[in-house]
């Protein structure tokens, strides 16, 4: 198995506490080497966190889409219950196995066992926050428009960088804020990062 993550000490403490499973071969990369990491250690199955920006790499048009994920190749991701916007994003990376980052370490290990025999593990604690992701109320122009909001991009900046006009990004941070309940961009864009929906 690889385990894949950006933070050197969460790889080493994972690798680590994985390693202890005699039936388990332990690999590791982060994410800006996790083609080779994938080439080199050819695992059955993938651990990574949810939170970790490296996800988007496994997602639809990210660079890892189909090498990680599926019958191949599963994956087991670390989520928060309180985040169900990344529950989201690991489940668009085709995840198999859904893991609280509060759970005990023996649900992580059972979690990798079933989605290495090419089963589907989803932790009861998660239930919820599956609910709440597939309620996400925004498109993904509105999250794209948002998430670069987010940067501190101007209006007309943001537009040139998508390719639209400054009153459809108005257009779309208006949807944003609506379906949001916020008070204002500012406020939309909080509440999309808190749900980690960006």
């Amino acid at each position: 198995m690889l385990v894949l993550h950006e933070s050197h000490l969460m790889r080493s403490a994972l690798t680590s506490l994985l390693g202890t499973e005699r039936d388990f071969e332990v690999a590791s990369a982060s994410w800006n080497d996790s083609a080779q990491g994938l080439t080199s250690a050819d695992p059955r199955v993938c651990l990574a966190d949810a939170e970790c920006s490296g996800v988007d790499r496994l997602t639809p048009g990210g660079t890892l889409a189909g090498q990680v994920g599926g019958p191949e190749r599963g994956l087991v991701v670390l989520a928060h219950p309180d985040r169900p916007g990344m529950l989201r994003r690991a489940f668009a990376a085709r995840a198999q196995g859904y893991v609280s980052k509060h759970a005990l370490p023996q649900r992580l290990v059972d979690a990798i066992r079933r989605v290495s025999r090419g089963e589907r593990f989803v932790d009861e604690s998660l239930a919820f926050s599956f609910l709440e992701a597939a309620e996400m109320p925004l498109t993904p122009r509105e999250l794209s428009v948002l998430e670069i909001a987010a940067s501190g991009e101007s209006v007309a900046g943001t537009a040139a960088r998508l390719h639209l006009s400054q009153g459809t990004v108005r257009n779309y941070v208006a949807a944003a804020v609506r379906k949001t309940g916020a008070r204002n961009k500012v406020d939309a864009i909080r509440i999309a990062q808190t749900a980690g929906w960006l």
